[in-house]
């Protein structure tokens, strides 16, 4: 049985750090043209995550940001929107981006670098105006020919934009004598990239009839998070754990990304996408790849990205049966009565869509043979939690034979991601007293103990690395056909099925029983959704 937490105290100890701490440098001057401008993408997101970086100083003071939507609007009315958008955030503790006030001065600077430019993003004439407007935004603002293309727009249109953006010469870099860009053009493209993995490969094939692949930043807004981030440095940085970390020592890996949101008002979105198309390929594999991989030779974007891509291609595709769906009915989240996910907007009522999945995932190489790694994902469940969980092999229990003590629980090292940051290591200490009674206690280091807290959407790190051209946290081609490769069959038994045999778990719970099950045939358990363990495993 785990321990009461004691009640943490403020702390007294100070941070241990180098001497000479690295600053973010000023990002290069460039022009950042967001399609899809009008989207809550572009207002909730992207534009709070630009004010960010004009905050701290990182944004170029050569930048320009131009909007292209549908809608006829002025300039002048598309700053006002996304400025009252930016106002609602302050104080708001539920949204993304939560501020105690706006800089107005930063604002205004931010403000002056932006356009609105309406029109079809399917019609040739767009760009040329476009054409326009960017040698106009270059000679005013001096974002000397650089641009970025970023693409907030619905998917089905990903592969048309890059399309007609080619055909426009707007793609096309100017390369000197040593063949560098002596200005780059780079495109942005939001997830889902693809909903297969015949339509992951057409979509790769389409946009790198126009662009190299180092243009091409797939964006996955959870790897712009710092502790995500922090995962390799905790790996590579620190003796104590490479050594211990791998099949000797590891008994399995779990991954949580649990939601106590449901899918609001997305539901059109949600009936085409489901929980494991909307999560698992990217987000969930992209933490799953940062505990699997090996050491990279250097942290360069070439190195990292390959070791990566590794994980991805060493994983087997996963069978039916080592898969669990469900969905939400009706129930209590954060003791608010909710309703069922066929009762939502723009969602069937006979909806076979999954709002929950589980998997157990294998990696088939000398580090992680044998270790199998259990991830899940679902929406309305009991708590709101994402961590990574690595459970080490028991000790021997020789040593306590005869005592009460009847097993010991396995080491636990978590990894807390959201929404308290830190690290937590759950160990077995002795109880003071005569007896050799056992006790679980648990250490644990919280991020706003440390570090003050800055807002954040997730974006900031990400935006600032397409300025600067660092596709480190970027997926690759060949690393988004390996994830879609993993869960295909999956996804092809579950649209054979339909709706037969769908699990429907009680919105405000832990997820359907069949997960349960998917662990317990091998003799395992799941953490308590909160992050306690406070079972034995058997």
């Amino acid at each position: 049985m785990l321990d009461k937490v004691p009640t943490r105290t403020p702390k007294t100890a100070q941070l241990i750090e180098c001497p000479a701490r690295r600053q973010a440098k000023p990002a290069d001057p460039c022009t950042m043209v967001i399609f899809g401008a009008s989207g809550d993408l572009t207002k909730r997101l992207v534009v709070p995550a630009l004010y960010n970086l004009a905050r701290t100083k990182v944004l170029p003071k050569q930048f320009a940001l131009i909007g292209v939507a549908l809608s006829e609007r002025t300039t002048e009315n598309w700053r006002d929107h996304l400025y009252d958008m930016l106002k609602s955030f302050v104080g708001n503790a539920a949204a993304e981006f939560d501020v105690d006030h706006i800089d107005e001065a930063v604002w205004k600077r931010l403000a002056e670098k932006m356009t609105y430019v309406h029109g079809d993003l399917t019609k040739p004439e767009l760009y040329e105006r476009l054409r326009g407007v960017l040698d106009k935004a270059e000679k005013t603002h001096g974002t000397q020919g650089n641009v970025i293309f970023y693409l907030a727009v619905a998917d089905e249109f990903f592969g048309t934009v890059v399309d007609r953006l080619g055909k426009a010469k707007l793609t096309e870099q100017n390369d000197d004598q040593n063949g560098k860009p002596r200005f780059w053009r780079r495109v942005v493209v939001e997830k889902p990239f693809g909903h297969s993995l015949n339509s992951a490969r057409a979509l790769n094939a389409s946009i790198l009839r126009t662009l190299h692949e180092d243009q091409i930043f797939r964006i996955d807004h959870f790897l712009g998070k710092d502790t995500v981030q922090s995962i390799a440095a905790f790996r590579f940085a620190n003796g104590l754990f490479e050594p211990i970390w791998n099949r000797d020592r590891i008994d399995h890996v779990q991954i949580t990304a649990a939601e106590t949101v449901g899918v609001e008002q997305r539901g059109k979105f949600y009936e085409a996408t489901g929980a494991l198309r909307d999560m698992v390929p990217n987000h969930v594999f992209s933490l799953l790849s940062l505990v699997a991989m090996e050491p990279p030779v250097g942290f360069d974007d070439a190195s990292i990205r390959t070791k990566k891509s590794d994980v991805f291609a060493a994983m087997p595709p996963v069978k039916s049966a080592q898969a669990v769906r469900g969905q939400y009915g009706a129930g209590t989240v954060l003791g608010k009565a909710v309703k069922a996910y066929r009762h939502e907007p723009d969602v069937s009522p006979s909806s076979n869509i999954e709002t929950y999945v589980a998997m157990r995932i294998e990696i088939d190489n000398w580090r992680w043979a044998g270790v199998p790694f259990y991830v899940r994902t679902g929406k309305h469940l009991r708590q709101r939690s994402t961590e990574i969980a690595i459970c080490f092999k028991q000790a021997p229990y020789a040593a306590f034979r005869g005592t009460p003590v009847a097993s010991l629980p396995p080491n636990w090292l978590v990894l807390n991601i959201a929404p308290d940051e830190g690290i937590s290591l759950q160990f077995e200490v002795k109880r003071p007293g005569p007896a050799v009674d056992l006790a679980t206690v648990k250490m644990q280091f919280c991020y706003d103990d440390w570090f003050p807290k800055e807002p954040n959407v997730g974006y900031e790190t990400l935006l600032y690395d397409v300025m600067l051209g660092d596709p480190t946290l970027f997926m690759r081609a060949d690393m988004v056909e390996h994830a879609w490769r993993v869960v295909q069959p999956v996804l092809d038994a579950w649209a054979k099925d339909g709706a037969a045999n769908l699990p429907i778990y009680p919105a405000g719970s832990s997820g359907p029983s069949e997960a349960d099950e998917l662990l317990a045939r091998d003799g395992r358990r799941w953490r308590n959704i909160n992050g306690d363990d406070d079972r034995k495993s058997p």
